[in-house]
């Protein structure tokens, strides 16, 4: 079979959710695709450039259902929860993802879904960017925070220091932190609902 960029992201993508983007090399990823790893430098200039790609490819397939007749909290709510399914889906690719300024684009679909909901949510148009930078930030240092077990560990921390004896809290069950990501998703809506509502009165306040 012949190469293809979709076969090489692909075939990259299942060696990084094995064993992590560190461990990617284009060697290993010749060998898994029975080719000299000469002829992938033909279609990808080298390992950041095949990053860039899998990470593109993986993003090209987020996909929420169009759900028009749901009010936006509804529907962003619907988004963020789909984009984590994503990071849960690929955590390793995504933990690589995030931590770079560029892996949202404008024509990405969930920027694009994105901007379609604050849009919907009458959030002025001037401020669609910066309250879709906003929101994204949110959701992105949440998935961080849970895709590398930080936030399972920070709900473990006591209240007040424990003694050098005091034995380590078990992590906690997943509805839990299904639980507290909800409960930051619930804050996020709320700040772009405060935000609306600022953005009305001072509108209101504006001379005819």
């Amino acid at each position: 079979m012949p190469l293809t960029k979709d076969g090489i992201y692909a075939a990259a993508l299942r060696l990084i959710d094995a064993d992590g983007v560190e461990a990617l090399t284009m060697r290993k990823l010749a060998a898994v695709l029975d080719a000299n790893p000469m002829s992938l430098y033909h279609h990808v200039k080298n390992k950041d450039a095949l990053l860039r790609g899998v990470a593109e490819h993986v993003g090209s397939q987020f996909r929420t259902p169009e759900q028009e007749d749901l009010p936006w909290q509804g529907r962003l709510r619907q988004l963020a929860l789909d984009f984590r399914a994503l990071a849960h889906h690929h955590p390793k690719l995504m933990r690589y993802s995030f931590a770079r300024p560029d892996y949202i684009q404008p024509d990405d679909p969930f920027w694009q879904g994105l901007t379609d909901i604050l849009a919907a949510a009458e959030v002025p148009v001037l401020q669609i960017s910066q309250v879709g930078a906003v929101v994204s930030a949110v959701f992105t240092g949440l998935l961080v925070s849970e895709v590398t077990g930080a936030l399972q560990r920070w709900t473990t921390l006591p209240p007040v220091p424990a003694g050098p004896d005091a034995e380590e809290a078990p992590v906690p069950p997943e509805a839990v932190v299904d639980a507290m990501f909800g409960c930051a998703l619930d804050a996020a809506i709320a700040g772009v609902e405060s935000h609306i509502a600022r953005a009305c009165a001072r509108t209101e306040e504006v001379p005819g």
